[in-house]
């Protein structure tokens, strides 16, 4: 299988990715976020920051998954996807059994329009041609030790 390089962006400095350290009520659940936009990564890094201090962190990843590791890939912004997020994000913790799970990013830009759909104030359909309208980054998170083990720590630029 082929190598993914994908980055990471945080205010915080490790050697290794703990999964005890993620945030909680997240798009796919609570894991290690990664994406495969450098940029994406590095407002990442700025935003989390902004918020709480430390240090801007961007890490560079490989990536080898096998056909062991059980992987969810949501191509584009679907009703399956938004129904995750909103799962995830309304329940916390893990809302699913995937290993890696890939798909559309809901941003901060994306979330008031989720936030209205969950509220029952806009349809599935016309809350994902809402979200429709906006730049839509991608994100690969890791829920498990056994994905985890495919990521390599290429390297750790402070930003």
């Amino acid at each position: 299988m082929t190598a993914t390089k994908l980055y990471h962006g945080s205010n915080m400095i490790f050697d290794k990715v703990q999964l005890s350290k993620s945030r909680d009520r997240r798009d796919f659940g609570r894991g290690f976020y990664t994406t495969t936009i450098k940029e994406q990564a590095e407002q990442w890094a700025k935003s989390l920051f902004d918020r709480y201090g430390g240090a801007k962190q961007l890490y560079e990843f490989e990536c080898e998954c096998d056909e062991t590791l059980n992987i969810k890939i949501f191509h584009g912004l679907t009703l399956e996807w938004l129904e995750m997020v909103k799962d995830n994000r309304m329940s916390g913790g893990l809302q699913h059994s995937f290993d890696i799970v890939q798909g559309p990013v809901a941003n901060d830009n994306t979330m008031p329009t989720i936030a209205l759909y969950v509220d029952g104030a806009l349809s599935a359909e016309a809350t994902l041609i809402d979200l429709g309208y906006f730049k839509v980054n991608d994100q690969i998170s890791f829920h498990t030790e056994k994905a985890l083990e495919s990521l390599k720590l290429i390297q750790r630029i402070n930003l």
